[in-house]
């Protein structure tokens, strides 16, 4: 790929195959939904008790603040590489874009892997307790399903995601809608707090169940690499961000309230990992919780076939453009990136649990999220029209909310540190390692970016 034009990377599909603006907004509301309001409610219901509906009106605020700088950079640098060229703009090729970048797509890979664990425990709420173990199985089934679709090209994808999507957010609004009418709001908030055994007051846990929240709209970033398969992308990327941000935030809310008003706390908790479909058994009945497991499946299944997309194109991205090993030398493996991306998606769904994924995945984002908005801060100021100020109070926040989250989990479950940090570490040396290896005698890069 030496010398190849980035913009004849981003042109490379026709335009009648290219997302529109729809397409675009159903993948990014499908990577969101998909984890977010299925599993994450019970994980921050467990660390701030009924505070969890505001956690997620807090968590759209901070993400809000966030995704100005993502805004900024896809109208000016739309890609399918996404995250990766943006961070390239800033800081140029080398290590710092090559950690950041992969800190992202691994926490993309997490993003599926959780998604495809939360299919496995809501969809064995259909089976007796017994088969509980087999979780992990059914999302493992649902990786290599997803690995099908995306091989098929972007219309199957885009229409896949649409039909989904258009499910989900109805059955979703809906849920939400009649839970509350049926349950009514919660009657008290910031009475109860969690029984979470540390010395941690409420205030500063809530802090920290911030990255979740977070991590619930962080599939708002997976927009930003379809940039060279949407129409008109100049405008369209940005468009989907923050419409897909909206529609996920009004959805959350509401459903959190109608949880909220529901089941009591420790109820929730009990059942974290499916918690939705026991908040539907006390106003809906067994078939309203059947329903509600039915529309898990549907939103996951879309949630891990966009996840899967995106990851799989931004490591596609980076392998053209030098920052990790050339994936296409191995001319009869079709699709490398997105091979790669299924294999580690898998092998984490079966390694963790799904507070773990969780975890270490809002760890990578927050790292990353703080060098895009100081890399447009520092680096980018001529070259992008945008307002320093907003980028520095997203920095500040992420600051706040990681290092509040890391001292929780120092507390209460270490090894997701341990594991955090021996990840951290690996792509820092392997990135260090890969730049050296083609670095001439005299310290310069013979990197894929002309014409960046």
């Amino acid at each position: 790929m030496k010398g190849m034009d980035m913009q004849q990377m981003n042109d490379s599909q026709p335009e009648d195959q290219k997302l529109s603006l729809l397409g675009s907004i159903s993948l990014g509301t499908g990577v969101m939904i998909g984890a977010g309001i299925f599993v994450l409610m019970g994980q921050i219901a467990e660390l701030v008790g009924d505070l969890f509906p505001i956690a997620f009106i807090a968590g759209a605020i901070v993400v809000g603040f966030s995704s100005y700088s993502y805004v900024k950079f896809s109208n000016s640098y739309p890609s399918s590489g996404g995250v990766a060229k943006f961070l390239t703009k800033s800081y140029g090729p080398g290590t710092a874009t090559g950690t950041f970048s992969l800190l992202m797509y691994v926490s993309m890979v997490i993003a599926e892997s959780l998604v495809a664990g939360t299919f496995g425990a809501y969809t064995l709420r259909l089976f007796p307790e017994e088969y509980a173990g087999y979780a992990s199985i059914l999302g493992v089934l649902l990786i290599a399903i997803a690995y099908i679709i995306n091989i098929s090209g972007n219309k199957v994808i885009e229409a896949t995601a649409t039909f989904t999507a258009i499910i989900k957010v109805a059955g979703i609004a809906i849920l939400a809608i009649a839970g509350l009418a049926i349950s009514g709001f919660p009657t008290t908030v910031g009475n109860y707090v969690a029984e979470n055994g540390q010395s941690f007051s409420k205030e500063f846990a809530f802090v920290a169940a911030l990255a979740l929240s977070i991590l619930a709209f962080k599939g708002f970033t997976t927009i930003t690499n379809q940039g060279g398969d949407v129409k008109d992308p100049h405008k369209n990327v940005g468009r989907s961000i923050i419409i897909s941000i909206l529609i996920c935030t009004v959805i959350y809310v509401t459903l959190a309230l109608s949880v909220a008003g529901g089941l009591s706390i420790p109820e929730i908790i009990t059942a974290k990992d499916y918690a939705l479909a026991e908040a539907a058994r006390p106003a809906f009945g067994e078939w309203g919780t059947i329903m509600t497991i039915v529309l898990a499946m549907i939103a996951t299944i879309s949630g891990v076939i966009a996840s899967v997309y995106s990851a799989s194109r931004m490591l596609n991205m980076l392998s053209m453009m030098k920052q990790v090993p050339d994936l296409n030398r191995a001319k009869k493996i079709k699709n490398p990136a997105l091979i790669f991306t299924v294999v580690l998606a898998i092998s984490l769904t079966i390694l963790f649990d799904l507070t773990r994924i969780a975890s270490i995945g809002a760890i990578f984002y927050l790292i990353m999220d703080i060098a895009i908005h100081w890399g447009l801060i520092r680096y980018l100021r001529k070259k992008v029209k945008f307002n320093p100020i907003i980028p520095s109070i997203a920095i500040l926040l992420d600051i706040v909310i990681l290092s509040a989250f890391i001292y929780i989990k120092y507390l209460s479950d270490p090894f997701v540190l341990i594991v955090a940090a021996i990840g951290l570490v690996l792509i820092v040396l392997s990135q260090r390692l890969f730049m050296y290896s083609h670095t001439d005698k005299d310290g310069n890069m013979d990197m894929g970016t002309d014409g960046m």
